[in-house]
């Protein structure tokens, strides 16, 4: 009796160990074909790609020369409104505070008078790099009239 039941033990472990040993090689075999679709064979496969970081208009403007003074920045979303930065108080934590800018529709300045920017703290800023450091319009307009003169 005790002879049959360990023939039928070491037969299942045969079994199971087969069974191993078949998937085993399925693994194996599977595992270069996956390894040559990929680009980079030495990256993992499974780690997921980093997503860009939203960043907040102090978090923006604390790269830039002056704290962002005179530089344009807009949310993501916006299409053709963007401030320039006039001035900005800083919380002691040096990420949050308030700030105060000039709005510009399509490039061109829509108000004279700088107004707060609300929306400060959320996470959808960008800086806006081709209209930055906009000159005055009255130092444009001076110079078209020395050449109109002379």
């Amino acid at each position: 009796m005790a002879a049959t039941l360990m023939n039928r033990a070491i037969s299942r472990t045969e079994t199971v160990g087969a069974f191993r040993l078949s998937l085993n090689l399925l693994r194996n075999f599977s595992a270069p074909a996956a390894a040559a679709t990929t680009e980079n064979p030495s990256s993992d496969p499974i780690k997921p790609k980093r997503r860009k970081s939203k960043k907040n208009l102090i978090e923006v403007a604390q790269f830039l020369p002056n704290w962002g003074i005179g530089y344009h920045m807009a949310k993501s979303h916006w299409e053709g409104v963007s401030y320039e930065i006039t001035k900005i108080n800083l919380y002691k934590d040096g990420r949050h505070g308030k700030a105060w800018g000039i709005v510009h529709k399509d490039g061109l300045r829509a108000a004279e008078a700088p107004k707060k920017i609300s929306g400060v703290h959320k996470r959808c800023w960008k800086y806006i790099p081709n209209l930055s450091k906009s000159t005055p319009a009255t130092t444009n307009s001076a110079p078209a009239a020395e050449v109109q003169a002379a």
